[in-house]
């Protein structure tokens, strides 16, 4: 059933009097816009987390500072009024659309920087980036004050550092992780996934189907981190020619540092070129309970 839509905060003060009136437990969910099913299924759960008496608000702001720049910031697509009527069916309460300026001063002189586990996969092939991730998000949480946030785990680097944030600047918020919702070929369902081409498109699908066979591969016992990023390699090159891939890893599942054989739990993490488009993805190995541990409740 359609819900109604959200209200829209376009400042800090309109957004911390929605939250301070509602007067209940608060779920942030901070996106960059173009909202697609991942999105809607990271708003759907932030929903039964906190359920029908908690406050669900979704962040939709493009964030300058983690743009390298050369990267899309400039083209990276925003439509605010389609976001808001997709929330609206997601069931969430307050979509909080700050411009920039609201969200930085013209003076900022704070960086928030991880030094650890931002070292390799996207940290290593954009630089700055996670520096502006940790900043937006600390903003985030100290405007909105949340008690729970929801991450994705496509973004698992990010996932894992803002984790690692909480727990050292002592930030109080529960953060869950959801589960990468994927197209029905696999593909990870991502804003960028429209900048491909008839042709690309379809190649792109073969990197989930890399990331399974080498967890089929694991899973029958091959250990070493090498042989595991060679069957990915190859079904990459072999299925998806147009694609160039910029980085595939096998690190520890909570430091991201690279392993050389998947005996503790483990990720495998890709990111792959097709043209401009750069698209990510990632899949637990060698786990026999979940890594980042999601939130069943809230309350």
């Amino acid at each position: 059933m359609t819900q109604s839509l959200p209200k829209i905060a376009e400042t800090i003060a309109d957004v911390r009097k929605m939250v301070r009136d509602a007067r209940q437990n608060v779920v942030l969910v901070p996106t960059m816009g173009a909202l697609h099913d991942g999105h809607l299924e990271l708003a759907r759960e932030a929903r039964r987390l906190v359920g029908d008496s908690g406050l669900v608000v979704v962040s939709v702001f493009v964030n300058p500072t983690q743009f390298g720049p050369n990267e899309d910031f400039d083209a990276y697509p925003r439509n605010l009024v389609r976001d808001v009527g997709m929330c609206g069916n997601a069931g969430v309460d307050v979509v909080f659309a700050p411009p920039p300026g609201e969200v930085y001063c013209g003076d900022a002189s704070i960086d928030v920087v991880e030094t650890s586990l931002s070292k390799l996969l996207c940290g290593a092939s954009r630089p700055g980036h996670f520096a502006g991730v940790c900043l937006v998000v600390l903003k985030l949480f100290n405007i909105v004050q949340p008690h729970l946030a929801v991450f994705g785990k496509k973004d698992y680097q990010q996932l894992a550092i803002i984790r690692r944030m909480v727990r050292d600047l002592n930030v109080s918020v529960e953060i869950a992780g959801i589960d990468t919702v994927r197209e029905p070929d696999g593909l990870a369902m991502s804003s960028r996934n429209a900048y491909l081409n008839p042709e690309e498109r379809p190649q792109a699908a073969a990197i989930r189907r890399a990331m399974l066979a080498a967890a089929d591969a694991n899973s029958g016992g091959q250990l070493a981190a090498a042989a595991l990023v060679e069957i990915a390699r190859d079904i990459i090159a072999r299925d998806a020619p147009l694609g160039r891939i910029d980085y595939l890893e096998v690190v520890d599942a909570e430091t991201m540092q690279r392993v050389a054989a998947t005996t503790r739990p483990a990720l495998m993490a890709v990111a792959v070129f097709f043209g401009r488009c750069r698209l990510i993805d990632n899949i637990e190995l060698f786990t026999s309970a979940p890594v980042i541990p999601d939130a069943e409740s809230f309350s």
